[in-house]
This record gives C-alpha cells, structure tokens and sequence, in this order.
C-alpha cells in the first residue's frame, strides 16, 4: 500500500536539521505500518517500541533522560543497537507512558545523531494535557485515511491515475464510467487502511462494513476510557449527532439539534476532545474572504466532518446497494457524503487553511474557502451535474476572487475564472491551482 506520507518521511530523513518526528493522525489510520515501512525500506536496522504494550518499559522516563541508559534499556527490549545514522528507532504510543514525549526534547538536544519517530492513537490530546510538551524540539506529520488518489493506486488501478496526472481530459471524459465507480465504491470504503485491505483480498462489501463498525466501536470505547467522567457522555452525544447535521441542508452544526437547550459552553470541551483524537474536522465559518482568513473567522458557527467516509456511511447506515449500485447516492444523502468527500480530500493536502463562507442573512453559501500563496479560493461542491451556482455567482460579485472552484460530476471545463473540477480529479486541485 503506498502512502503519499511516506514522501514526508523521506524529506524529514534528509533534512540537515532533522528533529525527532511526531506522527499524529487517529486510531487506526496507518500510523503504525508507515513507520514499520519506512524503517524497514530505508534503514539498516529498525527498534520498535509500542509503551502501550511493553510493561517493562512504564518507567524509563521517570528518573532521568539519560540519553546512553535510555538505549541500553531500549536495546534489552527490542535486540537491536541502536546507531546513529544506520537505526530508525520507533515509539509508538507515546502517549502511553509518562514523560515519554518529554524524552524527546533530550533526544534533540544531546543525541541528535539518533533518527526518532513517534506516534500516538491520542497523540493530539496527550499534547494539550501535558505541560511538559517539548515545543520547538521535534517536527510533525499528520496521517490521514487514505485518500481517493492513494485508494486507487491500493486496488490497483495506477493507470486510470496516471490518465488524471496527466490532466488530458478529453482521455478522462473517455474513461468517465470507470471514475464513477471507482469513486462510488471509496464512497462506500473509505480510507481506513484495514477495510480497504480487505477489500482488495476478498471483494466483500459486508466484511468491509463489519470492519467499519468494529472501528466505530474501538472510538465508543476510547470514549469510556480517555476522557473525563463527566465529558464522556457530551463526547457520545456529539460523536452521535455529527451524521445527522450533515445530512441537513444547512450543515452549520447545532447544539439544540445534540440535545433540546443545548449551548456552547456544554458542548465545547467535548468537540475538542473528539478534534485532539483526530476522529472530527472542524471547519469553520468567515465573515469575509480576505486574507488571512482566520482573521475573520467566527467562532460561534462551524461544521463538522468525521474523519472518514467509509464511517460516515456506516454510522449513518447506508447500505452497499444504495452507494455501489445504480445512481441513488448522488440523490440521497448526496450533500453529506460529498461534502464529507471533499473536505477529506482537502484535509489531505497538508497546510491548506479551510473554512466555509456564508453570508450575513444565511441565503448565500460557499461549502469551503482555502488560503494558499496569499489568494483566498472558493470552493462549490456538486453533487451531480447540476451546475447551477447562485451562492458563488453571488460570492463573486462581493469578494471578486481571482479564482473559484466548482467540484462536482460535471466535466472538466474553464469558464473565465471559474474552473470545475469533475469529483473524482480533485487530485488535480493542487496542478491547477
């Protein structure tokens, strides 16, 4: 399985000024096999540590930071010697054991010859709990489901990829029917590495959603054992919610649709706890389209997106039938599903700001605004071929973008400063852009 991360690994091994890394990303993205990989493909020798497993090694933070005692002890447990230069060593769950990610500080500051990975299932949350965080001493990469482009080059079909590289789109219009299913079965599948594994080995929608479910159900119980008692219950009612809102024609989350009466200050902490495990992406509103966006974000409306389609499919029960057969998804359910695409594919494109635009009275709105190279870019979701544009026709005569975008089952075509981009190219986002 090729991670486009795995790029990210190679440069962070080759920087002059290399820092250990820090993997965040949530359960069962990948994290673990991308380490492993990377290791195994581009060191001598490799020393994995997961704390959450290795009982012997609760306390090897707890007296000191000796950096010669740390890899003694490190080589008792894995049997490897650790060398500068020749050895990948991993900490996986980090989190897991007190002090860890503080070790990393003295790992940079008196062995920096030593290559250092580290990840975490709640990495993020670990990060704000602890006042001991070793800011500016390591550097981070954040892991995601797979994406659409990494799907395909998984289920084997690099040369359909290839024919969207090349961006010749009369080729892509040719093969337009083969996108479309592609795209309807990712839909279904999602990005979790383990369901699209056993897709690939046994071509089962059903095993593909039991795995889906079973990864819901690992979430509820890290629900019950993470956070505080009395957060856990506003963490499940969120979590709950989040398919339903986004199935609303206005996606701008609710709190009174989580519970009757329900305000920010009761839910607050629970959103960021599920934002710290990396199962939610929060995506705010912006009064203006000016850079720099955050500027004028407004924190009291958002939307909120789960970390994977295959997920959102399945916490919504929507069947294989209704997604893989016929066109009934891009007629029910359309709107939450796509958006849901998009934003994924989006999140995906590391250090991309993201945030929707409405207007003041709620007629007009844009499903999501990215900030790159200093422009502000609109970005309209389609779930079909319907083309009709009011809110950024009506966006374009405010802000006047210099670009905007319009993704949907439409060909590719260029009209004057408005690009659409069909749904299953949004690979090509960056090249056009």
């Amino acid at each position: 399985m090729k991670r486009i991360a795995y790029s990210g690994l190679l440069e962070w091994k080759n920087k002059p000024n290399r820092k250990p890394l820090l993997i965040k990303g949530a359960r069962q993205v990948g994290k673990t096999w991308l380490m492993k990989e990377f290791g195994k493909n581009e060191y001598k020798s490799v020393a994995y540590i997961n704390f959450e497993k290795s009982s012997q090694l609760a306390n090897l933070f707890d007296t000191d930071f000796d950096i010669p005692r740390i890899l003694r002890s490190i080589q008792l447990v894995t049997g490897i010697i650790p060398k500068p230069g020749e050895t990948l060593i991993i900490f996986d769950e980090i989190q897991s054991v007190k002090r860890g990610l503080l070790s990393l500080k003295y790992f940079f500051e008196d062995a920096p010859d030593y290559q250092i990975i580290a990840a975490g299932s709640l990495l993020g949350i670990s990060i704000h709990k602890d006042d001991s965080f070793p800011v500016g001493k390591v550097d981070f990469l954040e892991l995601f489901p797979l994406s659409f482009e990494e799907f395909i080059l998984a289920i084997d079909k690099a040369s359909l990829l290839e024919t969207l590289y090349t961006q010749d789109w009369e080729l892509v219009k040719a093969f337009k029917r083969n996108f479309i299913d592609l795209l309807k079965q990712y839909y279904f599948i999602g990005g979790m590495p383990e369901a699209v594994n056993s897709f690939i080995q046994n071509n089962n929608y059903s095993e593909v959603r039991d795995i889906q479910n079973s990864i819901l159900e690992s979430y509820n119980n890290d629900f019950s054992k993470h956070p505080p008692l009395d957060v856990v219950p506003r963490i499940k009612m969120v979590w709950n919610s989040i398919a339903s809102q986004l199935a609303k024609e206005n996606k701008k989350y609710i709190y009174g649709a989580v519970k009757s009466g329900g305000r920010a200050k009761e839910f607050e902490i629970a959103i960021m706890w599920l934002e710290d495990a990396g199962l939610i992406h929060k995506v705010s509103r912006v009064s203006n389209a000016s850079v720099p966006l955050n500027g004028f974000e407004d924190i009291g409306a958002f939307k909120l997106f789960m970390v994977d389609i295959g997920l959102l499919g399945a916490k919504s029960g929507l069947d294989a039938k209704t997604i893989i057969e016929g066109n009934l998804i891009f007629g029910q359910y359309k709107g939450a599903l796509t958006e849901q695409y998009v934003l994924q594919q989006l999140k995906c494109s590391n250090k991309i700001e993201i945030y929707y635009w409405s207007s003041e009275q709620g007629i007009a709105e844009i499903d999501f605004l990215i900030q790159t190279q200093g422009k502000v870019i609109p970005i309209e979701v389609k779930a079909e071929e319907n083309l009709k544009a009011k809110s950024l026709k009506s966006f374009r005569t405010k802000f006047h973008p210099e670009t905007s975008l319009r993704i949907s089952m439409s060909d590719f075509r260029v009209e004057e400063t408005l690009t659409n981009i069909p749904l299953y190219g949004i690979n090509s986002l960056a090249r056009i852009i």
